[in-house]
């Protein structure tokens, strides 16, 4: 079944997606991206709902994404730029992502964990503190 889909859904473009709602819920956009081996979020997603977890998935690229409302796992993530994510609600991982730009991050309501990125390397915790508004701790060497 679920090849199926895969193939209904690769033939019609997506076109059903570019209709859907700005918001939607971690959990679904996580079972969308995994089952799809997606490496970016559709471009008309602007904010999940609850926590999100890209751990080990192919993702690139956020797209349009400006929001995350819980908890945002971004382990080992192919992603350079956070682009257009300005708030996470609770804790932002991106132990050993391939991050270069915190993009228009503004806030994190938990823990910011840089440890072994390219960020950590950078910048010193307080100019990572000064460009972050960080709830939580940093974790960053």
């Amino acid at each position: 079944m679920k090849n199926l889909i895969r193939k209904i859904l690769k033939e019609n473009d997506w076109d059903w997606a570019t209709q859907a709602s700005s918001t939607i819920s971690g959990e679904e956009l996580e079972d969308f991206i995994r089952n799809n081996d997606l490496t970016q979020i559709p471009d008309h997603i602007k904010h999940v709902e609850g926590n999100l977890s890209l751990y080990n998935t192919q993702i690139e690229d956020l797209g349009n994404l400006e929001s995350v409302g819980g908890n945002l796992d971004l382990e080992g993530a192919k992603i350079k730029s956070l682009g257009n994510l300005q708030s996470v609600g609770g804790w932002l991982n991106l132990y050993k992502a391939k991050i270069e730009d915190l993009g228009n991050l503004e806030t994190v309501g938990g823990n910011l964990n840089l440890y072994k990125t390219q960020i950590s390397k950078k910048y010193t915790e307080q100019e990572i503190r000064n460009m972050v508004n960080v709830g939580g701790d940093l974790i960053y060497r």
